[in-house]
């Protein structure tokens, strides 16, 4: 028994042994063979890529002489305003003023200063029409009698856009002011005498 037991036992430890190794050998290899095919394709691509690629800067260079006496054209210059208007509202009465703003001179809408440094329309090629304007928005309570003024503080500074007022707006928790549109100031006509 003892005889027939060990041989039952050194043949089926051999067997799954046997069986197991050449399994376990096997699946390995394939692994980095998988592997190794991904690549090749890489290189065959730049194999083929150096030749369109040396190709086309033969092409390119005759091109380019013919195009080089050619200037392009200068794009236009946006126009530029005199004056910026400019919507308003208290949030408090809910009360909204349009006001004219020239270019340089401070303008007073209750407690805000607007001073616009530049207003500025787009040019011709450009895709879409569009005014803004670069505001400098400051603060200055109105002084009280028998009171000192508070000083004032800036409260904006940046370009407003006419075509999207959320974009950079005034934040201030009494006011809101938008940009309405850019135009030149027309000439005044003399007074006339009688």
């Amino acid at each position: 028994m003892m005889g027939g037991a060990s041989a039952r036992q050194s043949t089926a430890p051999v067997a799954p042994q046997a069986l197991t190794a050449p399994v376990a050998a096997t699946p390995e290899p394939p692994q980095p063979r998988v592997a190794t095919p991904a690549p090749q394709p890489r290189a065959a691509t730049p194999a083929l890529l150096p030749e369109p690629v040396a190709e086309k800067p033969a092409a390119k260079p005759a091109q380019a002489k013919t195009a080089t006496p050619a200037k392009p054209a200068e794009p236009a210059k946006r126009g530029r305003s005199s004056v910026a208007i400019i919507q308003a509202l208290d949030k408090v009465t809910t009360e909204t003023m349009r006001f004219e703003a020239p270019v340089g001179q401070p303008i007073r809408y209750k407690t805000l200063i607007f001073t616009v440094r530049a207003c500025e329309t787009s040019a011709a090629d450009e895709v879409a029409p569009e005014s803004t304007a670069y505001i400098v928005v400051d603060t200055q309570p109105k002084a009280v009698a028998g009171r000192v003024a508070p000083p004032g503080r800036q409260v904006y500074k940046g370009w407003m856009y006419a075509n999207s007022p959320g974009m950079n707006p005034l934040q201030h928790p009494v006011y809101d002011a938008w940009l309405i549109a850019c135009k030149t100031s027309a000439p005044v006509a003399p007074a006339v005498k009688r």
